[in-house]
């Protein structure tokens, strides 16, 4: 098969990245692999849909950094194809990070999406899935007994009022935005930063306020779900503790946590299984659940990360499942046509 990662863009891609290690998995097991960026996107006055693609050499690659080496060096010169010479369209950027600079770039895997969704292509995850997803408002959507208390508002009146009603204080963090930036711990509404941290974080748009989970100081547990299942290789779960650096409150890679090995417990499994008829029903095929104690700070379902750090952890390939599954999606595409909704074959 052909399969498309969608990216923010192929330069800033890293060695380490989810997406490397998956493009890796899937060359090595045969298939053939291009990149899509948010601009490479044509339809055409007869409706028809191109695409212009970095075309990775069919190679089995033995390690990450010598695919990485090969997608760089073909970045210099794309190549169009017809839409339909791709089998599966796997949408993998971060539209937080389009926001401001290129606005127009954000939507584009979710527009394009739909449309190659519609001309036959198997896309995950889902677009119109991904639409109900664009900010941290979707965790609303899922039971309230897997939620912090949360108050969204852009009222420092409001917020205020919400912390003091929250005896062990508050997250506050942007709406909008990833990678743990602008992530406040209040302790009381008191706090003689809260109007600067209100001016810092509020200048992304609406604001989430969380009840503070004391669990939090030991980090959080960063569980994948495949299908809607938690996702499993070898005996083990696609899963770890992110611990934050001392004297901060975001547990994120990128903002300095580190990855640790965790024991998943029934209490994560049976919160992984109240999400999961929604992720289904929405087309998710591949998420990251961010869970501290019994709750669910974040669902991430646009760049869910760490596959290469579980690899090394747990010793097992979780790769190779997501890239099968994905093989099986496209056998029943073939078999059934469109007779199988995109957002229902994405999660099946």
């Amino acid at each position: 098969m052909r399969i498309a990662f969608f990216v923010n863009s192929v330069v800033n891609e890293t060695v380490g990245y989810t997406t490397t290690i998956l493009a890796l998995t899937a060359t090595q097991r045969g298939h053939s692999v291009v990149y899509v960026e948010p601009g490479d996107f044509i339809l055409r006055p007869d409706d028809s849909l191109a695409v212009s693609v970095v075309v990775v050499p069919d190679t089995p690659y033995k390690t990450p950094d010598k695919l990485f080496e090969a997608l760089q060096e073909a970045a210099r010169q794309k190549k169009t194809f017809a839409i339909g010479d791709i089998d599966i369209l796997f949408l993998r950027n971060d539209p937080s990070l389009d926001a401001t600079d290129r606005p127009w770039a954000a939507n584009a895997g979710i527009m394009f999406g739909r449309l190659a969704a519609e001309r036959g292509v198997v896309v995950v995850n889902d677009p119109d899935g991904l639409a109900q997803a664009q900010n941290k408002l979707y965790l609303q959507a899922f039971p309230e007994v897997v939620r912090p208390a949360t108050l969204i508002s852009r009222s420092i009146a409001e917020i205020r009022a919400f912390i003091d009603k929250q005896p062990k204080g508050c997250i506050v963090k942007p709406l909008q935005g990833s990678g743990g930036k602008n992530v406040f711990h209040i302790a009381t509404p008191n706090d003689s930063n809260l109007n600067q941290i209100f001016e810092a974080a509020s200048g992304e748009g609406y604001l989430i306020a969380q009840a503070y989970i004391p669990e939090a100081k030991t980090g959080d547990v960063r569980l994948f779900l495949m299908n809607g299942r938690p996702l499993q290789s070898g005996g083990s779960y696609a899963a770890f503790r992110r611990v934050p650096a001392k004297g901060d409150v975001r547990s994120n890679i990128h903002a300095a946590g580190t990855a640790r090995k965790v024991k998943v417990t029934d209490k994560m499994l049976a919160l992984a299984e109240l999400v999961r008829p929604k992720l289904i029903s929405d087309g998710m095929f591949l998420v990251g659940l961010d869970i501290v104690g019994d709750k669910l700070l974040e669902i991430n379902v646009f760049t869910p990360g760490g596959l290469a750090r579980l690899a090394a952890m747990y010793k097992t390939d979780f790769a190779s499942s997501v890239v099968g599954a994905l093989e099986e999606k496209l056998t029943q595409r073939r078999a059934y046509g469109m007779a199988i909704a995109n957002a229902r074959l994405a999660a099946l």
